[in-house]
């Protein structure tokens, strides 16, 4: 199971199709197997903090790392200079990609929105709650202090006498 079939590849995929479908039609099914491959190195980084493998509807950040990670694989298939600035550039972004993996995966600090595991909440990101807590209006004080003032006044003399 992937993340992605071959034509949602194409549509998260930043390459040109034209480039996909070669790759394709020189071996046909590598492409798949790297997205699965993928796929499954995804769930095992996020697998101690995250429901996987995610269910359908998959999470469109997961399908967009899937296919930043397997972009590179697919241009060093097709072939490409490794100082090609454009490779450079969808391997950076691949490596960009691992490293927001490894964020989404830290248990105290993961900033994405994924589903959570073991938890009836569908969301990893812990909701706030109340900071403070009153028991009594912040006016309350004003209407004790006046009675207590009335009742000294009534008895003619201060509380502490």
């Amino acid at each position: 199971m992937s993340y992605l079939d071959l034509t949602e590849y194409k549509h998260y995929s930043v390459l040109p199709e034209v480039d996909i479908d070669d790759v394709e039609a020189i071996q046909p099914g590598w492409i798949g197997r790297k997205l699965q491959a993928t796929s499954r190195a995804i769930d095992a980084r996020l697998r101690k903090r995250y429901s996987v493998p995610f269910r359908l509807p998959y999470p469109d950040t997961v399908r967009d790392w899937t296919a930043r990670l397997v972009d590179p694989l697919v241009l060093k298939k097709r072939g490409i200079d490794a100082t090609d600035e454009q490779f450079l550039s969808i391997d950076a972004d691949a490596a960009a990609t691992r490293d927001e993996i490894k964020e989404a995966a830290d248990g105290a600090e993961g900033l994405f929105d994924l589903p959570a595991l073991d938890t009836a909440d569908a969301s990893a990101i812990s909701k706030g709650a109340p900071l403070g807590y009153s028991e009594t209006s912040p006016y309350v004080w004003m209407d004790e202090e006046a009675l207590i003032g009335r009742e000294e006044d009534r008895a003619g003399r201060g509380t502490g006498d």
